[in-house]
Parts: C-alpha cells; sequence; structure tokens
C-alpha cells in the first residue's frame, strides 16, 4: 500500500497544536543549529552516516529521539547475529561488526557463539559514543521530529526540519506529550532519515510504503496473504464452543482477502530484552495497571493443550518457554515464532506503521504491558504447571544490560515500518540474484525472514482451529541463493519530483518481502555510510542526491572499502565466525532450523527456513521419526560430497 504524501509540509505549529493542545509549550525561539548534514536516528546507520560525512571533511548533526545511541544494537541484537556472510561485508561496518561490545573471539565457531551471547549492549552503546566522540559529532537527545519547512521556491528541498523536545520515560518508552513544541530547529543543506519508523521521510513529504503487496503487483511468490500454519485445536471464543460470545483477546477473524492479495498487516515486533534470577541484578517486571487475566485467556488454553501434547516434564517445559521468556537468541530474549503464542502480541504492529506519535506511544506501551502481563499470567494461573509457576516467578528483567530503565531495553524492535517508496523497489527477485544493478551501494544477504502477522481462527474439517499467518524464513539466514545481493543507490533516494536532498538508508524502497531479506543491521550500517558519502558528493556537485555523478560516487565508496559486486567463481563466502570441527556441521542447520531449542529439526522448522526443499526433509529422516538429528544429518552431506549431482540422483535412489 503506497501513502502518495501531498505536498503540505508539516508547519509545526499547525500540526502541534492539533495533536498535543494543552499538553506542552511552544518555545518563543527554538534553538536553531546549523550543518551540511542532518541525520535523524543515532542508530547504527545514522552514526555510520554522520561519521562519513565528518571524515569528508564536511559538518553532521544527529538528531535522536531517545537519550541513548546503537538503535537496536544498544538494546539486545548483536552486531553479528544477522550476519550470515561477513566476506559480503564491507567499509566501516565490517571493522564495527567485530569490534562492538568488545567480544574475545577465536578461532572456533562454537565457542564464538559463546562469546556472542556474552556481549553486552550496554557496552555496545558506550562503543558507539567512543566512535561519536572520536570524530566530533553532536548528537541532541531527546528531541523528536515534528515537521519539515520548504526551501522557497523550491517545494521539493527541505529548508529545515524542526523537533520537539520529548524525552522517553523512566523505562525508556516514548511518551505523547512534548515538554516544548519547536524547540528545535536544524537547518541543512542535506537530510538522512536513519530511524527505523521513516518518520523524517513522512514529514517531507515523499511517498512511502506500509503492509503487504500482492503477488501481481510486483511477480513475488510468497507475498500478500499467506496459508495459516501451525493450526492447533485452541477454542477462541469466550465462551467455549459460542462464535456468539465473542473472540478472546490475542486472536483475530480471518479477513477474508485471497491468498497473495494486499493488506495493511505486517510482521510482528517485539523487545530483546535480558532476564535474570538473581536478586543483585533483577528488576521486577511489574503488573500493568489495567491487567485481567481473562486477557490472557487464550495463552491458558494453549499451555492446556500442550499438557495435552507433552507426558515428559522435560519437552513441556522447553515449549512453555517458548510462550514466556521466549526464545534465547544470542543471550537475549527474542520471539518464538514457532509457538502459537509468545512473548509479543501479535497483529498490533500494522498501527505502528503509518501511526502518528500518540499511536507509536500506544503500540509501544502494548508490548511492554503485553510482556510483563504474560509474565504475572505464567507465574500465577493454576494452568500452568507449579514447577515452571515457581521458575517464571523467579525471574526478573535483568538490569545489568539497560540500567537506566529498570532492565527494560529503550528500543522496540521495530522489524518493518514505513518504506520509501522511491526510484528503485528492492524485491523478492533481488534476493533471488533475478535482477541487474547498476549503482550498487551494499551488499545484503539473508532469508526472507517474516514474524507472525496475524493469529487467526478458521474452521477445517468441523473443526475450530488457531493459527499464524505470514510467518516465513525463505531459505534460512543464508537466504534463497546462499550467494549475496545488491542493493540499489536508487532505493535509498526519493523520487526527484518530491525530494531532491534526501536520503533514507533504513526505510529504503522496497516491498515487504524485498524488506523481509533486507532489514538486518550490517545492511543499514553499510547503507548510512554510502548515504552519508552520498550526501558528501551531492554537497560537492551542488546538485540534488538523484543527480550525483555515479561514476565518481562509486570510486568513492571503493575507496571507503564498500563491498560492492559478489564474484560467486572467486568470493568465498565466510560466516566471520570461526571453523566448525565438524565438517558436516549440525551445529550450522540448527542454527537456521532449530527455533524451538531442541537441538533437532522437525519438519515444520525444516520447511520454514529451507523452502522449497521441504521434499528432502523425508530422504534425510532415516528413522521416519518426524526429527533430524546429527546422525542423518551427516549421512546426508558425506552423499552431497560423494555425489556432485546430489539433487537429481538423490530423489531415485535416496541416501544409498
Amino acid at each position: 500500500m503506497i501513502f502518495s504524501c501531498l505536498r503540505q509540509w508539516t508547519f509545526l505549529a499547525i500540526l502541534t497544536l492539533v495533536a498535543f493542545s494543552g499538553t506542552s509549550t511552544a518555545v518563543a525561539q527554538p534553538e536553531t543549529v546549523e550543518a551540511d548534514v542532518c541525520i535523524y536516528g543515532a542508530t547504527p546507520s545514522g552514526i555510520l552516516a554522520a561519521v562519513a560525512v565528518q571524515r569528508a571533511g564536511r559538518s553532521a548533526v544527529i538528531v535522536e529521539p531517545s537519550r541513548w545511541v546503537g538503535g537496536i544494537l544498544g538494546s539486545g541484537l548483536k552486531p553479528m547475529q544477522d550476519c550470515p556472510n561477513y566476506a559480503a561485508t564491507g567499509g566501516m561496518t565490517r571493522g564495527l561488526l567485530k569490534s562492538l561490545g568488545q567480544p574475545n573471539w577465536t578461532e572456533d565457531r562454537t565457542e564464538n557463539r559463546r562469546v556472542l551471547a556474552e556481549i553486552s549492549p550496554k557496552t555496545i552503546r558506550e562503543d558507539f559514543q567512543k566512535l561519536l566522540a572520536k570524530h566530533k559529532i553532536r548528537v541532541i537527545f531527546d528531541h523528536r521530529i515534528a515537521g519539515c519547512t520548504p526551501q522557497a521556491g523550491d517545494k521539493t528541498a527541505i529548508q529545515a526540519a524542526l523537533f520537539d523536545r520529548a524525552p522517553f520515560d523512566e523505562l525508556g518508552t516514548p511518551v505523547v506529550a512534548s515538554e516544548a513544541r519547536e524547540a528545535l530547529r536544524v537547518a541543512a543543506r542535506i537530510y538522512i532519515d536513519a530511524s527505523y519508523e521513516g518518520d523524517l521521510l513522512a514529514k517531507a513529504g515523499v511517498s512511502y510504503r506500509v503492509g503487504r503487496e500482492s503477488t501481481e503487483e510486483f511477480g513475488e511468490e510468497f507475498a500478500g496473504v499467506q496459508p495459516p500454519v501451525g493450526l492447533i485445536p485452541v477454542d477462541p471464543f469466550k465462551t467455549p464452543g459460542d462464535p456468539e460470545s465473542g473472540l478472546l483477546r490475542g486472536v483475530e477473524k480471518d479477513h477474508c482477502k485471497p491468498l497473495g492479495a494486499a493488506d495493511d498487516y505486517t510482521q510482528a515486533y517485539n523487545f530483546r530484552y535480558y532476564t535474570t534470577s538473581d536478586p543483585a541484578h533483577r528488576a521486577p517486571f511489574g503488573v500493568p495497571e489495567d491487567y485481567r487475566a481473562e486477557d490472557f485467556e487464550l495463552v491458558g488454553r494453549y499451555v492446556e493443550y500442550l499438557k495435552q501434547q507433552h507426558s515428559r516434564e522435560k519437552d513441556l517445559r522447553q515449549r512453555l518457554i517458548g510462550i514466556f521468556p521466549g526464545w534465547k537468541n544470542s543471550g537475549e530474549w527474542n520471539y518464538q515464532r514457532n509457538s502459537l503464542i509468545s512473548m509479543s502480541p501479535v497483529g498490533i504492529s500494522r498501527f505502528y506503521d503509518d501511526g502518528d506519535v500518540a499511536t507509536h506511544v500506544k503500540i509501544w506501551q502494548a508490548h511492554r504491558d503485553y510482556l510483563s502481563g504474560l509474565q504475572h499470567f505464567m507465574s500465577t494461573d493454576d494452568r500452568v504447571p507449579e514447577f515452571y509457576r515457581k521458575e517464571v516467578a523467579a525471574l526478573g528483567l535483568d538490569r545489568r544490560p539497560h540500567p537506566e530503565t529498570a532492565g527494560w531495553p529503550h528500543q522496540l524492535y521495530v522489524r518493518v515500518s514505513r518504506r520509501l517508496a522511491g526510484r528503485y523497489t528492492v524485491q523478492a527477485h533481488d534476493v533471488y540474484n533475478k535482477t541487474e544493478i547498476e549503482d550498487p551501494i551494499c551488499l545484503a544477504q539473508y532469508g526472507i525472514d517474516v514474524y507472525p502477522v496475524r493469529r487467526i481462527w478458521l474452521k477445517q474439517d468441523r473443526q475450530t482451529l488457531v493459527g499464524l499467518e505470514g510467518k516465513m524464513f525463505v531459505g534460512g539466514s543464508r537466504g534463497p541463493t546462499n550467494q549475496p545481493y545488491p542493493i540499489a543507490y536508487r532505493a535509498i533516494t526519493p523520487k526527484p519530483e518530491e525530494c531532491t536532498n534526501l536520503l533514507v538508508p533504513v526505510c529504503f524502497s522496497a516491498t515487504h518481502l524485498g524488506y523481509a531479506s533486507a532489514r538486518m543491521e550490517p545492511v543499514f550500517m553499510i547503507c548510512g555510510e554510502s548515504a552519508g558519502i552520498a550526501a558528501c558528493q551531492a554537497l560537492k556537485e551542488k546538485c540534488a542526491v538523484q543527480a550525483i555523478d555515479q561514476s565518481a560516487y562509486r570510486r568513492a565508496l571503493e575507496r571507503a572499502g564498500q563491498k560492492l559486486v559478489w564474484d560467486p567463481v572467486t568470493d568465498r563466502p565466510d560466516s566471520g565466525m570461526g571453523k566448525s570441527a565438524d565438517r558436516y556441521s549440525m551445529a550450522e542447520l540448527l542454527k537456521d532450523c532449530d527455533s524451538n531449542g531442541d537441538n533437532t529439526v522437525s519438519q515444520s522448522e525444516w520447511n520454514e527456513a529451507k523452502a522449497p526443499y521441504e521434499w528432502l526433509f523425508e530422504i534425510i529422516d532415516i528413522s521416519k521419526d518426524g526429527q533430524i538429528v546429527a546422525s542423518e544429518y551427516q549421512v546426508f552431506q558425506k552423499y552431497k560430497a560423494k555425489h556432485p549431482d546430489w539433487q537429481k540422483r538423490i530423489k531415485i535412489t535416496g541416501l544409498k
């Protein structure tokens, strides 16, 4: 869905009077800051953009809505976590991926996974602060974008950006009411929107996308509405068996759009948070003021279902962990996508996408309240086994990664929000290496990674079921072709008739599926540096960002060490995580597929990560018990090494 913004530059005095009347005070004379380049968002992308500008002898200022730097890398995500091919990285990003958080890397891949889990977001924030100080980059904290004014006589160029002063609260959550309207005015020649929300690009009046495109719009196979998966016989009605009684909270009625149709839904968000049972470091989750046990009734019924399915305490505990705390990724907790219910609400992120400040705050707060309410429910409801109630009750947020906010991360993991509708749209076809890009600024490589979009109920064979819609992980972490693909410069630039001095290295132009692959922090960082270099190129040439000399720009990118082309003949993939002692490493398969942490791979886990190789599971599963274990995977890998034509042969002979 494209929003073609009218040329209505947001004059702050009008906008905020309507939105926040009576809640804040306008500053008579705002602070005015001038710079060559204004960057919105002290995300990793924004920071690298600023460093690139300063290195070129130009001036940069960053305006950050919160009082912290580092974005999601400063809030739980690890730099090397979503980097399946370190050899495809370049520029400043290449060094920072291995140095942020000051890890003690070894040559052993298994040991390095432990090292990765020990990296602290607090140390990452400190490292970014040192980088900013080294390059003398000013960061203005606690200010959010409120509007833009156009240049006199040229409505396609931003003259100044206006910001409200609105500090986050004591738990690291944004607030609705600003302390002061029009508190800051930044006048720059080039603007870079490095936020996760694309708020600056929206205020600048450029077109953008939200939601999911249809299959027809770009010819993408998995676009739009998808078949629900993970269907489970859990009653979704307030009065069991009675649809007229209404739906329980957390499940919705299917909108009945056909498969492949467009809609406004997008994948789930969540916090990447840390827990501890150590009283010295534990901070209570707390109980939301409006907590009601009935709001978590669906959770209780799902727990009852799991108890019926798993008689062994060990197996049951593993499934309960998937609900809360979730999936332990690399030391921090993440959403468990293979659980019907996990540690974050599903279906509400779509309201955040194009929401105003009040909506953003409401959705952010809803994620915090859901998580704390879920912890309380799982530690008090009698349907949860006593052993697990006690385990959950002992858990609290770990203060150490976030000492200023009682353990709460200060950044919600906004996986996707607005996406620029620019001069080139990154699509699934790019991910599959089916396009030719003449203006590369970065290489990306990851699977098409979509967390659940909706939780719906339906009737099937006279049975009432609840399932998840939209989730997929096409190709696993290495992607469907196991090769990087380029991001075009045109994807970070608006259409010239809309804005000529804006660059967008995070919310760049992409379809829902294209962005689902490209949305990783290493990509954002590389694009941020490339955006900073482009800004300097436009300043040097005194031209629109769309009109820079591409040959000169490419030379500048190459001088900065950016990796722009991947040659499958000469380039060799490298995880950057050291070597595995086992040539046929089950660990690598588990990294891609094992979403519930049981050290085996089920049919559903394989299908999600290895599409379109669903047919291969039954062949590798020699014991036919529905699980791939290490010994079976080793047999398969040896077969592949022995037979170069294994894909053709194995369908005929099996693993013989």
